[in-house]
């Protein structure tokens, strides 16, 4: 069962928002301090909890790290209220959390539908934007045994990183995958102890020595590979165009979509145009995407979210109007640079100065 909505009210940036995403792919859009990374947090914290019967309180800490580690620093500040409710459903079956600004580390003041919840437990992946890999050697033993101020996240998605190959080999769509991420790779990856190299022709090539944009599409092809997204299962990228060179982000894409229709439900927060019209390009009839543009209202200065199927109607797109600017700019100098020459070549053929030129 995918997530089927998530309701905020007085948490982070929100006021209130009640999310409802797609079974397939969310493409989250808006500008810095929108709320895109808390969105995705506070359902990944929820999905993670099914899988480890663990407690929510105590992952939202451990995913947004506030200050002490006290819940309450994630009561919206500029709140006239007192407290915050994170409610997370998939379908029937509800997880729902609320504290107040008092309450600390593990005080949440209820908790509600986690019996159920974890009855039903979801596999569930969140990449952060800061690729891992390369600084795996020793992170998750010194995570476990150390107070370090790092979000659980690293450890999270190093722990599926780590776990080895299934005993049945992929599927045929799979492989297909596999193959698309070794071809941009140019080898496959493989791991020594903690430690991920490359091996290509030339041998093995540690992760350390990669490019970042490399190490990212080695991370998804362990992932697919070692069956960590299967069907059912909940994906979530923070920026995956970060430090990836725009020749791949087709390929990156169509591996998404491929992924959305296999099962995987998908959520990916961009500031990228490329990214977005690459999913525009690649969709079929068939897909289900929605793009959530989130955005602070002009009157209220508060966050709201306005979802569309269409990337054309997606209302306010912050991306496509920068690059819309940026395009005009380049227009308005590009014609300007004509007009001075056709002056100076009329100037020219009368045989006065620019200067005196009309």
């Amino acid at each position: 069962m995918t997530i089927t909505r998530l309701k905020l009210e007085q948490f982070t940036a929100f006021e209130s928002l009640d999310f409802g995403p797609s079974p397939g792919i969310n493409v989250l859009v808006g500008t810095n301090g929108t709320g895109k990374t808390h969105i995705m947090k506070a359902i990944y914290a929820a999905c993670d909890v099914s899988k480890t019967q663990g407690n929510f309180a105590d992952k939202l800490v451990k995913v947004f790290l506030p200050y002490r580690g006290s819940l309450s620093r994630l009561v919206r500040r500029q709140s006239g209220g007192s407290g915050s409710k994170v409610t997370v459903s998939r379908g029937q079956r509800r997880l729902q959390i609320s504290f107040d600004k008092p309450t600390e580390r593990t005080a949440a003041k209820n908790i509600g539908g986690a019996s159920a919840w974890m009855d039903d437990p979801v596999e569930s992946t969140y990449i952060p934007v800061e690729e891992t890999l390369a600084n795996a050697p020793g992170f998750r033993s010194l995570y476990a045994q150390r107070d370090v101020h790092f979000e659980e996240i690293y450890a999270d998605i190093l722990d599926r990183a780590y776990k080895p190959a299934l005993r049945e080999p992929p599927s045929r769509d799979r492989r297909r995958l596999i193959a698309i991420l070794r071809k941009a790779m140019e080898g496959s990856v493989i791991y020594s102890g903690e430690e991920f190299f490359l091996r290509n022709k030339h041998g093995r090539l540690e992760f350390s020595l990669l490019a970042e944009g490399i190490r990212k599409l080695g991370l998804l092809w362990l992932l697919i590979r070692n069956g960590t997204l299967p069907e059912g299962s909940v994906l979530f990228w923070d920026e995956p165009e970060t430090n990836l060179n725009p020749k791949l982000f087709q390929s990156l894409i169509e591996i998404l979509l491929e992924l959305q229709r296999m099962g995987v439900q998908i959520f990916i927060a961009t500031h990228d145009y490329v990214i977005l019209k690459e999913f525009d390009l690649g969709l079929r009839n068939d897909d289900e995407i929605t793009f959530h543009s989130l955005y602070r209202e002009s009157e209220s200065g508060e966050v709201a979210c306005h979802s569309v199927r269409d990337y054309l109607n997606i209302r306010p797109n912050a991306i496509a109007e920068t690059f819309t600017d940026f395009y005009d700019r380049e227009m308005e100098r590009s014609l300007s640079r004509i007009w001075r020459t056709l002056i100076e070549a009329r100037s020219q053929a009368r045989g006065r100065s620019p200067a005196n030129a009309c």
